[in-house]
C-alpha cells in the first residue's frame, strides 16, 4: 500500500471526549506514525460499556482508583478531560501483510482512526460479525468471573441483574453441563431477554435460593442484597459490579455468617487466580471473541447511533436507566 502525504486523511482523527463530568465532545487530533510492527485501524463501530463509562461520564472515578481505572489507550486523566472506552471494531488499513485488510478488535476508546502496536489488535473469527464482536470485552469480562466462580456441573446458579455483563454470564454458566441457571432482575421485560438466552428468570422476590452460585451484576446495592439472600450455605457470590465512589452498605449481619458464605470480587484488570498461570489477557480476550460466533449473543444489541451524537447519545444513557443493553456507535 503508497504511502500517504501529511495532507491526507490518515494523518488527524476524531475522538469523544469526557470535558466536564455529564458533559462530552468531539475533538480533532493527530495521529502518530505508523511505525514497523504498528497498525492504523478505521473503526468501524466501537460500544457503550453502560456501568463503567458512565461512572467515567458523570466524574465518579474515586481518586484512589484512578491508576487502576485507566483504560489501555486512555489519554487524559480523571475526571476530565480524559478520552475513555474499550470496545473498538474496525479494518486494518496500514500495517502487516498479514493484518492488513483484516478486521480486528481492540480495547480503544471512541475514536474514527487510530494506530496502536499489531499485538494490540486481535482479529475477529470470520463467523463474528461486527456488532456481535463488540460483545467481546464485556463478555471477557463475564469469562473472568466465571473463572473466578466457578460454576460446576449440576451447580443451582444465580445471576443477580440482566444487563450485558450479568446476562452474558448466565449464558456462560448456563452451558456448564447440569447447571440450573436462573437471570434475576427487578425489570419483568427482561424476562424476554432470558427466553432468547434459553434461562429461566425471576423478579427478585419469586427467585429460587440454595443457590451453589451466585453472580451479582446490577451495580446496585440492594442487588447485592438479593445475591446474599439467594445464596446457600457455604456458597460463593461473586461480586462484578463496579460501584465507582459510590457506598454500599451490603447486608452482612442476618444469616451471612450463620451460612458461612464467601463474597467475592472480580475485576477484569487481571485474569482469574484460577487461570493466571496459564492464561492472558490477550488469550482471555481472544476467547470472547472465539465465543461470540454463537447466533444467540445477538439478543444483547440495543440501540444504534452515530460517532457525531456520542455527546448527547452518552448523556442521554448516563442520566437514568432505560432498559437499553449493548449500545452500538456507527463511523460513517
Amino acid at each position: 500500500m503508497p504511502d500517504r502525504t501529511d495532507h491526507e486523511p490518515w494523518t488527524t482523527c476524531r475522538a469523544f471526549w469526557t470535558v466536564a463530568p455529564g458533559r462530552g465532545e468531539i475533538r480533532t487530533g493527530s495521529l502518530a506514525p505508523v511505525g514497523p510492527g504498528d497498525v492504523l485501524v478505521r473503526t468501524k463501530l466501537s460500544a457503550i460499556s453502560r456501568g463503567s463509562e458512565s461512572l467515567v461520564f458523570a466524574g465518579r472515578v474515586p481518586e484512589s482508583q484512578r491508576a487502576t481505572m485507566r483504560c489501555p489507550f486512555q489519554e487524559g486523566d480523571f475526571p476530565a478531560p480524559v478520552k475513555y472506552g474499550y470496545i473498538s471494531v474496525g479494518t486494518v488499513e496500514r500495517g502487516p501483510e498479514a493484518l492488513r485488510g483484516r478486521r480486528v478488535f481492540c480495547l480503544h476508546p471512541h475514536q474514527d482512526r487510530y494506530v496502536v502496536s499489531q499485538q494490540a489488535v486481535i482479529p475477529i473469527p470470520d463467523a463474528v460479525p461486527d456488532e456481535r464482536a463488540v460483545l467481546a470485552a464485556n463478555l471477557e469480562t463475564a469469562v473472568n468471573g466465571l473463572w473466578d466462580g466457578p460454576p460446576r456441573i449440576g451447580d443451582r446458579v444465580a445471576v443477580v441483574g440482566a444487563g450485558v455483563v450479568g446476562a452474558l454470564a448466565a449464558a456462560l454458566a448456563a452451558r456448564v453441563p447440569g447447571t440450573r441457571v436462573q437471570l434475576v432482575d427487578i425489570d419483568p421485560a427482561r424476562a424476554e431477554l432470558a427466553k432468547k438466552l434459553g434461562l429461566a428468570f425471576a423478579m427478585p422476590d419469586d427467585a429460587d435460593g440454595d443457590a451453589d452460585l451466585v453472580i451479582h451484576a446490577s451495580g446496585a446495592a440492594e442487588g447485592l442484597d438479593t445475591a446474599l439472600a439467594l445464596a446457600g450455605f457455604e456458597a460463593t457470590v461473586i461480586e462484578l459490579s463496579w460501584y465507582g465512589d459510590a457506598p454500599v452498605a451490603a447486608q452482612l449481619g442476618a444469616a451471612f455468617h450463620a451460612r458461612r458464605l464467601t463474597l467475592r470480587s472480580s475485576q477484569v484488570g487481571n485474569v482469574a487466580t484460577a487461570r493466571r498461570a496459564r492464561r492472558t489477557r490477550e488469550s482471555r480476550l481472544a476467547l470472547a471473541l472465539g465465543l461470540l460466533a454463537d447466533p444467540i449473543f445477538d439478543a444483547l444489541i440495543g440501540g444504534h447511533s452515530d460517532f457525531s451524537e456520542l455527546p448527547e447519545t452518552m448523556a442521554r444513557l448516563a442520566r437514568a436507566p432505560d432498559g437499553e443493553l449493548c449500545h452500538i456507535v456507527e463511523y460513517s
